[in-house]
């Protein structure tokens, strides 16, 4: 029972593979939104209305988010579900937002040495945010997240903290955005057991988009996992292997500096066909690489997503494909409460 507990702990479910597994708080990792589960998983990179890229990246907090309510969901089998709440206020010298995350890993049974069922626990996980966000001049916006994080699990718990510090530059027409996030920093206070503390899943990010000046197109790149050049995954158990014609030694074959760089990029692209209908397709190769099957990829490490803005309300959708084998459903529902004002 401790090993699957503790295995529950560092279950990556933002599926990030072998950049996942080695860190506390793996929910850190996930993505709670279904705007950026359409594009790639990891999308910082647009500065409008939307409150749940602020809880991303909070130098893109800004007074138009200002009294948007949003909720977001995984679709998941088994039991297990998790989500987003967030909401933003503008603030006379700046933008304050709050958030929460969650976890829940569903109902599990509970036996004994002998395979006996003593009862049941659900395994949860939060993370509860709030942010700051300040426009420094018309071009540069800096922001903050401050986050509190808590893994229960059957008698088990953790505690830990984290800050996500980020700057964004938009150019003067705003058709171009460059923004760099530090996040996920922090430190766990207590562990499961012991008194051991566990890194983070700390992270240094750098994203762009563009936006064609005469089409309905925008298209964005992210570069993930900076602090970590090499992100490959190296198989402990691979030896040389002899060829049996020749007799000479097959080295194993590890990544070149070429498949080390890829694997830090992402891409996306939004088509927006009017304002009120937005189409979304994102492209992660490290993502892609790590969860392919072997004998049939298919179309592992592509996102898809539909954005609709209705008159008081916004729906998301995302659809993200880890590989045949799994892949995950988002929706978000937002609302400026401001509207609904008589």
């Amino acid at each position: 029972m401790k090993i699957k507990l503790l295995f529950l702990a560092f279950l990556p479910l933002g599926l990030f593979a072998q950049t996942g597994g080695t860190h506390a708080f793996a929910l850190l990792d996930l993505t709670y939104n279904a705007r950026a589960a359409g594009l790639a998983n990891d999308f910082i990179s647009v500065k409008d209305d939307d409150i749940n890229l602020g809880v991303a990246n909070p130098s893109l907090y800004n007074t138009s988010m200002s009294n948007f309510l949003s909720l977001n969901q995984a679709l998941l089998s088994g039991g297990i579900n998790y989500g987003q709440v967030a909401f933003g206020r503008n603030l006379s010298k700046g933008f304050l937002a709050g958030s929460i995350r969650y976890v829940n890993y569903g109902n599990f049974s509970m036996t004994d040495a002998t395979g006996q069922n003593i009862g049941n626990f659900k395994p949860f996980e939060c993370i509860i945010g709030t942010g700051y966000g300040v426009q420094l001049n018309p071009r540069i916006s800096v922001g903050g997240n401050f986050n509190l994080l808590y893994s229960q699990l059957e008698i088990y718990n953790a505690f830990g903290m984290s800050i996500d510090l980020a700057g964004t530059f938009t150019s003067k027409d705003e058709k171009l955005l460059v923004t760099a996030l530090v996040k996920n920093a922090g430190v766990q206070l207590k562990n499961y057991v012991g008194k051991t503390r566990d890194p983070l899943p700390a992270e240094f990010q750098l994203a762009a988009s563009y936006k064609l000046a005469h089409a309905p197109f925008r298209f964005s790149i992210l570069a993930h996992h900076l602090n970590s050049w090499d992100i490959t995954y190296r198989d402990p158990n691979l030896k040389p292997t002899l060829d049996v014609l020749t007799g000479d030694t097959i080295p194993v074959n590890y990544a070149g500096f070429g498949e080390k760089l890829a694997r830090h990029f992402s891409y996306q692209a939004e088509i927006l066909a009017s304002k009120s209908v937005h189409l979304r397709l994102g492209f992660d190769y490290h993502r892609r690489q790590e969860m392919k099957l072997e004998d049939r990829p298919g179309l592992s490490g592509f996102t898809f997503g539909l954005g609709l803005r209705f008159k008081k309300i916004r729906l998301d959708y995302g659809f993200s494909i880890f590989s045949r084998a799994g892949f995950n459903n988002m929706l978000t529902l937002s609302s400026n409460l401001s509207t609904w004002k008589k």
